[in-house]
């Protein structure tokens, strides 16, 4: 008699299932970090316009939050705002990406701070300080 089974064994399906279980406990973290990072990007997008707005302002000697109108808040930003004397661009973020903040300090090319109405000396560029945990930071504001 050819008594011949087909199919899988009890051991062969338990190992499938620890497999799988293995790759899910990795893979959901990365997934929720991933996330919260693309809601703080959201936030550095919506300041982008405030950053080119500082740097010609300052190359014309204008006060540097001239013409600067806030854009709308979003379920991840409450608000994008420019400090008036310095140029300092502050993003807020709603209790859905932790609630921290991003602060964005533009310099000349000598590295000195930015002062309304006074022309830089070189290119502007910008340092990044902030609340939010490092591992949900991209990479420019590391």
């Amino acid at each position: 008699m050819n008594n011949k089974s087909s199919g899988f064994t009890l051991i062969e399906l338990m190992i499938v299932v620890a497999i799988v279980a293995i790759l899910a406990a990795v893979a959901i973290p990365a997934y929720q970090n991933y996330i919260i990072r693309a809601k703080v990007t959201d936030g550095l997008s919506l300041a982008v316009g405030a950053k080119t707005l500082i740097s010609e302002n300052a190359s014309a000697g204008n006060p540097l939050n001239q013409g600067f109108v806030a854009p709308t808040a979003t379920a991840n930003v409450a608000s994008v705002a420019i400090t008036a004397a310095t140029g300092v661009i502050t993003v807020t973020y709603t209790a859905a990406v932790t609630g921290g903040t991003i602060t964005l300090t533009p310099t000349d090319g000598a590295g000195a701070a930015l002062v309304s109405g006074t022309v830089p000396t070189g290119s502007t560029s910008w340092n990044c300080s902030t609340t939010i945990a490092v591992q949900y930071l991209p990479a420019s504001c590391r």
